[in-house]
């Protein structure tokens, strides 16, 4: 194996943990987006529950009758759980999202990966082959010399 061989396949590697190194780092800024309007949603959701809950309980104070009573509170409970279960699919779909974004800058890494393993693999395969050519070419020569 010479030097440029040596050169070509130092740089190489290089270039491919810079990539990987790429593709975390993008992962990285989406995660970091991904995360910022999960909280935004979560912090309208809360402020909005809250708001609800308030609404609810003025109501409530107001109230001179145990069924009209009952009705608010009913009404509030219908919905509430409306409520969360609409926020409940925003956030799942949030964070479907962030999976899928944080896989993205790493679909094209574990191809090239596995093509470098397999062209590496290649060059030790012809690199062994041609030590074991010189190894039997010099005892051919020394066999003869007997």
């Amino acid at each position: 194996m010479n030097q440029q061989n040596i050169n070509q396949q130092a740089e190489a590697a290089q270039k491919f943990g810079k990539d990987g190194m790429d593709a975390v780092l993008r992962s990285f800024g989406t995660l970091s987006k991904a995360s910022q309007a999960i909280a935004v949603e979560a912090t309208d959701f809360a402020k909005q529950s809250f708001e609800h809950g308030t609404a609810t309980l003025e109501k409530l104070a107001g109230v001179r009758s145990l069924d009209k009573a009952l009705e608010i509170q009913t009404e509030y409970m219908k919905t509430s759980y409306e409520r969360l279960v609409a926020q409940t699919t925003k956030m799942t779909e949030l964070y479907q999202n962030l999976a899928k974004e944080m896989v993205k800058p790493f679909e094209g890494f574990a191809a090239k990966a596995q093509e470098q393993a397999f062209k590496a693999q290649d060059r030790a395969v012809g690199m062994a082959k041609d030590g074991l050519r010189k190894v039997e070419d010099e005892s051919n020569k020394i066999q003869d010399a007997a």
